[in-house]
């Protein structure tokens, strides 16, 4: 076994000059996802919107998405990567210029479509050249340490994006994330190979054709339909629980970052350990079935916050020369964000291994990485409005723990569907190395 292939070697990628490059995309990214959910919220508090509304941020992001994901995909597949990267860079700096000048609530709406856009390219085409160029028996840890650098950067976002929103507002903040964005830019141009991905000859079979060949393996139809259902879920909890913060507690969007933090230290901690496990484990699908109902757990915590005042009293801190409150909200919203950082540290390397190397069987990675993203959207797409809609009927304990209920009933479904034909590798011992 190489010694990039050992136990607990993540920091030996930052060795390799490609990986840094493409992970730098991630890295500006995630940055740049996380401290705009923050924005949104602040967005939510000025023009005094709706639930439903507010579930119109997550849709409007998706939607787009919806449509692209399978086209991309295919032209991920048939061409230069390095290219696509680049002007998914570009397009994520006139995202950050677009949400300088909005004046309304449309005008985010239609913002955030653009970054949908911006987001799917650089996911895909990211993802793409990640399972391209890193080796098969090290795929789990290269896509492990690739989320790493994801979850990380969220974390960053969460934190000094929320200091920036808190600090200097909105156009402050937006140069900065540009100036991030434009250093991985020079990092991809500079240090990715050309081409790094593209191996499918367009010649050789239709986008149609590779897609259905891809939906005629029965470990795909589970894989694809447990992300439909599980995105419902989890798209409520990241659109709703930074407004749910902000709207309902009063929290400082710097506060907000401390509390989405919780989540993000936890996977920015495990999930290149736990894909140097994927690599060694069979039955690697049990990852996704156990950071599902993990993730379920963390989500219906989140309402609970709603009675933290009889338990937990409220603390006054002081930072940056002024006090911030500190509801005893605060407590149970970080804790709940930590669950479900553990959650996904535990699916998300899974899924990723998983897509890739039923990709791999047709030389279509992006094909099949397109489906795991549309199949996403389509929850996506949905999930907050129909949770927003549920909570403006309703009440938020119950439009979290509807949430929680998609995503128990998900893992159920998958387990039942994927036993009947593993992926690839999965009926024979696949400890690296033997």
């Amino acid at each position: 076994m190489s010694g990039e292939t050992s136990g607990g070697s993540s920091l030996r990628l930052f060795k390799n000059r490609e990986f840094i490059a493409v992970a730098s995309t991630a890295f500006a990214r995630s940055q740049a996802y996380s401290t705009i959910l923050i924005a949104l919220a602040l967005y939510a508090d000025i023009f005094q919107t709706t639930s439903t509304m507010e579930g119109l941020f997550g849709t409007a992001f998706a939607i787009v998405q919806l449509f692209i994901v399978l086209p991309l995909g295919r032209y991920i597949d048939t061409r230069n990567s390095k290219r696509i990267l680049l002007f998914g860079l570009l397009l994520n700096v006139v995202v950050f210029i677009g949400f300088m000048f909005v004046e309304n609530v449309t005008q985010v709406i239609l913002v955030r479509v653009l970054q949908g856009t911006a987001a799917s390219i650089l996911w895909l085409t990211g993802m793409t050249v990640v399972g391209e160029i890193s080796e098969e028996s090290s795929r789990g840890l290269w896509i492990g340490t690739y989320n790493q650098v994801g979850a990380l950067s969220s974390l960053i976002g969460d934190i000094f994006g929320g200091l920036l929103l808190y600090l200097y507002g909105f156009q402050e903040t937006y140069i900065a994330l540009s100036v991030v964005t434009v250093l991985a830019f020079i990092s991809v141009l500079l240090f990715l190979r050309d081409n790094p991905g593209g191996r499918k000859d367009p010649e050789e079979s239709s986008g149609r054709e590779t897609i259905e060949m891809l939906l005629g393996r029965s470990a795909i139809k589970a894989l694809v339909f447990f992300r439909l259902s599980f995105s419902v879920g989890k798209m409520a909890v990241i659109t709703f629980l930074p407004i749910y913060a902000v709207t309902e507690f009063g929290i400082n969007p710097f506060i907000v970052g401390g509390i989405m933090a919780g989540g993000k230290l936890t996977k920015s901690i495990t999930q290149g350990k736990v894909g140097d496990w994927t690599d060694r484990v069979e039955h690697t699908h049990r990852f996704i079935l156990a950071g599902a109902l993990v993730y379920a757990v963390g989500t219906a915590l989140i309402p609970l916050a709603g009675f933290a005042h009889v338990y937990i009293p409220d603390m006054i801190v002081n930072a940056f020369g002024e006090e911030m409150a500190l509801p005893g909200a605060f407590f149970v919203l970080f804790a709940a964000y930590a669950v479900l950082g553990i959650g996904d540290s535990l699916r998300l390397p899974a899924s990723m291994a998983l897509f890739v190397g039923e990709g791999e069987q047709f030389d279509a990675v992006a094909s099949s990485l397109s489906l795991r993203s549309i199949a996403w959207k389509v929850g996506q797409v949905g999930g907050p409005v129909f949770v927003g809609a549920i909570w403006d009927a309703t009440s938020v304990l119950v439009a979290f723990w509807t949430a929680s209920a998609f995503i128990v009933v998900s893992s159920i479904v998958f387990a039942m569907l994927y036993s009947a034909e593993p992926a690839p590798g999965e009926q024979v011992d696949a400890v690296s190395g033997d």
